[in-house]
């Protein structure tokens, strides 16, 4: 291995760069739900020793500053999360140079999840991603937006 590929390769340690990770999950979910999903990890460089797949599920409540009667640098107008959550998919792998792997599982949507809305003086709102737990920087695919529902 050449001083160049020694850089790349701290590189991708330090970035998340290591591997390119999708995932793929029903745009709506209910609380209580098992949700099925799949994530694709595919090294991008060298060997990656990953201590599982995960599933990351974030709420987060915002308030909504056009028209309030608080002013935009009040302390009650920071968005807050409400719910973050770290969901095992599957458990340590190796991903060989150059390797793809698909990693199908499930999780269950927390009983307390407060619904997707967009009220008048707040919004609350759902991000997933999929993540490869890894030395350095854990690759991911991105926080993506997913909808929960509410059950009547």
């Amino acid at each position: 291995m050449g001083l160049l590929d020694k850089l790349k390769g701290a590189v991708n340690l330090v970035t998340g760069g290591a591997a390119k990770v999708t995932i793929g999950y029903p745009p709506l979910v209910f609380p209580g739900e098992t949700v099925r999903v799949t994530i694709v990890a595919t090294s991008t460089g060298a060997e990656i020793r990953s201590a599982g797949a995960f599933v990351d599920l974030v709420g987060t409540e915002e308030p909504r500053t056009t028209g309030d009667t608080v002013p935009a640098t009040s302390s009650t107008n920071v968005a807050k999360r409400t719910i973050e959550t770290e969901l095992p998919i599957a458990s340590a792998f190796v991903l060989a140079a150059g390797e793809t792997k698909t990693f199908e599982g499930t999780f269950v949507v927390p009983r307390e999840a407060q619904p997707t809305y967009a009220g008048v003086n707040a919004r609350h709102g759902w991000q997933i991603r999929g993540r490869i737990e890894a030395p350095g920087n854990d690759p991911d695919s991105g926080y993506l937006p997913i909808r929960i529902g509410l059950r009547e």
